[in-house]
């Protein structure tokens, strides 16, 4: 799933490419995948519009018009394209210099939204890792009274915006955390190194634009680099590069989580 460094990358790479651009022709391929309004409302009240803005707020990637904002959100499989045609396109926006965004999605699990007021789409979500409001206090305060594993933490939404499975896994071992911990047991020590962590392997996976371990791509195709970088993410087997003990993946609330059971320990 597109998590925060790979919904930034694609940001950074298309609020270029969109701002001051106009919509000529909206097509929205699948009913599904337009959550709120109707495939018809979306044509006729995108028709004409110019892109004020690109930004991301999560998980979620948002184009503000004059008076409303057109949502995405990419889920486990979903791509932008700066191309007409895809396999699996989903919706296609034609803009008057001809040039077109395609938002495909092979498992149909993404979601357009148009509305008015971004918070009825992005209002639950939790503070920004990387905002400078997010201080290691903020982290602090809200592991106190939190019972739930650090790992189901770190990738509730509402807990923290922006922070899937991939780079919790990664920031943990960084951390030296197990992932089965429960957030209000965690030190003070931990929970520093465990604030550093997330702004490390957040800001390197935007700097490598993003992780591309099944299906995501820049919007022009190209593959990003982060998950080379990977030290436990989908590494199954794979030797711990710290101690050398075979990496394990253990599932947590459902997600699987990959950790050495040694440089980890509970």
């Amino acid at each position: 799933m597109p998590e925060l460094p790979e919904v930034e990358t694609i940001k950074r790479y298309l609020q270029p490419y969109l701002t001051g651009k106009k919509f000529s022709q909206v097509e929205v391929l699948d009913p599904k995948a337009g959550r709120t309004p109707t495939v018809a409302e979306f044509g006729r009240r995108l028709l004409g519009q110019e892109i004020q803005e690109v930004g991301r707020r999560g998980k979620y990637l948002f184009c503000r018009l004059q008076g409303q904002s057109l949502i995405f959100h990419l889920r486990m499989t979903g791509i932008l394209l700066q191309a007409e045609t895809d396999g699996r396109a989903r919706a296609r926006f034609r803009f008057h210099d001809g040039s077109w965004l395609t938002f495909a999605d092979r498992r149909r699990l993404g979601g357009i939204w148009l509305v008015e007021d971004e918070a009825a789409v992005l209002g639950q979500l939790g503070p920004e890792p990387l905002d400078e409001a997010f201080t290691p206090q903020v982290l602090a305060e809200g592991l106190r009274k939190r019972a739930v594993p650090i790992k189901a933490l770190l990738i509730d939404q509402g807990f923290l915006a922006g922070v899937g499975n991939m780079y919790a896994d990664e920031a943990l071992f960084m951390a030296q955390i197990h992932p089965v911990k429960p957030g209000r047991d965690l030190s003070p020590e931990e929970t520093g190194r465990l604030y550093l962590a997330l702004h490390q392997v957040l800001t390197a996976g935007i700097k490598s634009q993003g992780a591309s371990v099944d299906t995501y791509l820049l919007p022009n195709g190209q593959p990003g680099r982060a998950h080379l970088a990977f030290k436990v993410a989908h590494h199954k087997g794979k030797r711990c590069p710290r101690c050398t003990t075979p990496i394990e993946r253990l599932p947590i609330r459902g997600r699987g989580s990959y950790f050495c059971p040694i440089c980890q320990k509970v």
